[in-house]
């Protein structure tokens, strides 16, 4: 009879511990700034089951319940004493006991100290799917049912980890400093999981990218090519495959208790000192699209688990900065606390909030620093510029010589620069994975497109790039994100174009690659395009110009919109010249003299001394 006993034991333990579905985090470590875990603990049943842990510097605070019985969130505080091991977690109902561990691991050495990118760097953004292919073995993965096909613009192309990491030293060499890929997180949908921001697993990668391991080797050896490492954050709506989808810890974990209902996209009710709480309720709780449900960052549960995924990556990949998306989407008090509790926890640390807006006013609102009306305060160090990519882009199109337009656009805009808390510290770009392909956008004119990229290196600000821009990518007139975010050329076998070997490229494909690498590398040099001071001059006559200098240095662009060649006379400049001052041409690395010819439809960057 005992051994009867015994054996149902046995297979209950086993039944058990196979009913914890998911514990996470998984780990964390000794010494953060904030020493308290909540771990999210879900399984068949587990709430009726009593928690102890016992491990010398671990203490459990409390065990919450929510109304679905199969969830548990259990409070722990970590002294900064603790030593790194495994935290048993037990178990017991009755006769039933199990046991799971959280793995307590030591902080990397200067960890809390890590500095993020800045003014110094520029980013390079990329759609991992669409990048390279460099594992053929993860292209189909049984159990994802979003199979390869590369016929598709919708469709999985095979890019994965493996495809950057065999092209870390192209990204290096060119001149970027700093990779932005889009979500690496698993996206395990039906159709179009290629973008990765439909997450159906916050702290797993996509096995068609590759595993954790993989990823936390790519931000390895990305920094030992100089390169630094953002990740794309999704703090507002997750996949509608998620497993916590299927069981749901309470009806409130979900917006609008997890029924589809969109939301108004009307960013400004956020500020808007006369918005109905009908529009602010319908912006910030309306989900995105169906197909990813908004998560409810006002349920206490659910803001810890997106704080702590957060910290987490960061501590666990050695990450270097964030870029957050679709920000102004999710609850702005809960934005306040998430962005307050990263920045304490990593001091020096940078993060960028996608808000697509083209007025200053509004982008504003949520930068550190911003002294806002209503008294709200966010600890976000940055913000992506739309502003000025709108005035840059309707700037180089327009005709400069009608009223209002042209790159007067690009000059009153950075003129309300006075609204940011920091516009030195904004995310300037050309282009990005959301829009139409910039070099399509300037109706695939060459001298432009050379022109707008001057400017975003040279401008204040933190510059981003978008693949395949340096070989002069195009996208249809008409927005299709799958072919926005096309294939890079070489980064499957059997292209006949390689980018990354600068092989059987085209005419322009090599000029404009040869140009952004040596437009780049000598950014690397120019300290006064990283701290400098910017002033700028008035448009007149289709000529535009600007000045960034520090103490040590001085650099003068000069951008001149018209058809035919101009010779510039210094005299309205003397202000910011040097009695006798010598011009040294950067890119085409040679001496000018007093007169100084521009190109007609071209720019010079100079030196000035």
């Amino acid at each position: 009879m005992k051994k009867i006993l015994f054996i149902l034991l046995i297979i209950n333990l086993k039944s058990f511990g196979q009913a914890i579905e998911h514990f996470e985090p998984s780990s964390w470590w000794v010494g953060m700034k904030n020493p308290k875990l909540q771990v999210l603990i879900h399984g068949k049943e587990i709430s009726t089951f009593s928690v102890n842990v016992n491990y010398p510097g671990v203490k459990l605070l409390k065990v919450n319940k929510t109304e679905n019985p199969n969830y548990l969130f259990v409070d722990l505080t970590i002294s900064p004493n603790a030593k790194a091991g495994k935290v048993p977690f037990r178990f017991t109902k009755g006769n039933q006991k199990t046991e799971y561990s959280l793995d307590l691991k030591n902080r990397k050495p200067n960890s809390a100290q890590r500095e993020g990118y800045s003014q110094k760097d520029v980013i390079y953004l990329l759609t991992p799917d669409r990048f390279a292919n460099g594992d053929s073995q993860n292209d189909n993965i049984a159990g994802y049912p979003d199979a390869l096909n590369r016929a598709r613009d919708y469709g999985r192309h095979g890019g994965d980890i493996a495809g950057i990491r065999k092209n870390l030293s192209y990204i290096s060499d060119m001149g970027f400093t700093t990779i932005w890929p889009m979500p690496l997180e698993e996206n395990k949908m039906e159709e179009a999981s290629y973008h990765g921001y439909a997450i159906t697993d916050f702290y797993k990668i996509d096995p068609r990218y590759g595993s954790n391991e993989d990823y936390i080797n790519l931000v390895k050896e990305s920094k030992q090519k100089g390169l630094k490492f953002i990740r794309d954050v999704v703090l507002n709506h997750c996949g509608l495959n998620h497993w916590w989808m299927k069981d749901l810890p309470s009806k409130d974990w979900i917006n609008n208790e997890g029924k589809f209902k969109p939301t108004n996209h009307q960013r400004e009710v956020i500020h808007d000192p006369y918005a109905s709480k009908y529009d602010m309720d319908k912006m910030t709780q309306g989900w995105f699209v169906s197909a990813m449900p908004d998560m409810n960052q006002r349920n206490p549960f659910m803001a810890n688990y997106l704080i702590q995924n957060t910290i987490w990556w960061i501590e666990n990949a050695d990450l270097d900065g964030l870029r957050i998306d679709t920000y102004p989407y999710s609850d702005k008090n809960f934005l306040s606390v998430w962005s307050k509790a990263v920045m304490d926890e990593y001091p020096k640390f940078n993060m960028v909030g996608e808000e697509w807006s083209t007025r200053q006013a509004v982008t504003a609102y949520w930068q550190m620093g911003q002294k806002n009306k209503d008294g709200y305060k966010s600890y976000l160090p940055t913000m992506m510029d739309f502003p000025l990519n709108n005035a840059l882009i309707e700037g180089l199109k327009e005709n400069d010589k009608e009223w209002g337009k042209g790159m007067l656009k690009v000059y009153q805009c950075l003129s309300d620069d006075y609204l940011y808390a920091n516009p030195n510290n904004l995310m300037t770009f050309a282009d990005n994975h959301d829009m139409n392909r910039i070099f399509t956008q300037l109706n695939e004119d060459k001298n432009l497109l050379k022109m707008g990229l001057a400017v975003i290196f040279t401008m204040r600000g933190i510059p981003q790039f978008f693949y395949g821009t340096e070989v002069a990518m195009t996208s249809p007139k008409e927005r299709n994100d799958g072919l926005i975010r096309a294939d890079m050329p070489g980064g499957w076998e059997g292209d006949k174009a390689d980018v990354f070997q600068n092989k059987n490229l085209n005419p322009l494909q090599s000029e404009m690659r040869e140009y952004v690498k040596k437009l780049l590398n000598w950014r690397k040099t120019a300290s006064a395009i990283h701290n400098g001071k910017l002033v700028h001059y008035s448009p007149e006559d289709g000529i535009y110009t600007y000045f960034r200098f520090n103490e040590n240095e001085k650099y003068w662009i000069i951008l001149n919109k018209n058809e035919e060649q101009i010779s510039l006379n210094t005299q309205k400049y003397k202000e910011h010249l040097p009695e006798k001052a010598k011009f040294y041409d950067v890119l085409e690395n040679q001496s000018l003299e007093n007169q100084i010819s521009i190109p007609g439809k071209g720019f010079r960057i100079l030196k000035v001394d």
